[in-house]
């Protein structure tokens, strides 16, 4: 089992940055794919970003490509994204997950999955 808890969320205006981290535990994550996906009211979860924990191999979604910036931290078992330039759009909660096989944008290759971190973008 892997345990994921997200943290980092909040209130933030337009134009504005947040730091959301996500604490793994509970398994060798070494082969382990992590990604942030993310839910607005009403609507579907959208992928955001994943990394290869191993070798630091990354994919951004288009939507928010060099805005959010995706990153782990081996020593503290965190995998952190930097959200820049935050728009009301992006409010949504943020959801954790991991992957034992690939990087990939698909909610269904992810195993493991946290309780999420709200993320409100005022205007």
């Amino acid at each position: 089992q892997v345990q994921l808890v997200e943290s980092g969320g909040g209130l933030v205006q337009a134009g504005g940055s947040l730091r959301l981290s996500c604490l793994a535990s509970g398994r060798t994550l070494s082969n382990y794919a992590m990604a942030w996906f993310r839910q607005a009211p009403g609507k579907e979860h959208e992928f955001v970003a994943a990394v290869r924990w191993a070798s630091g191999f990354t994919r951004v979604a288009d939507s928010v490509k060099g805005r959010f910036t995706i990153s782990r931290d081996n020593a503290k078992n965190t995998v952190n994204l930097q959200l820049n330039s935050l728009q009301p759009d992006d409010t949504a909660v943020y959801y954790c997950a991991a992957s034992s096989t690939v990087v990939s944008g698909a909610r269904r290759d992810y195993d493991y999955w946290g309780q999420g971190t709200q993320v409100i973008v005022s205007s």
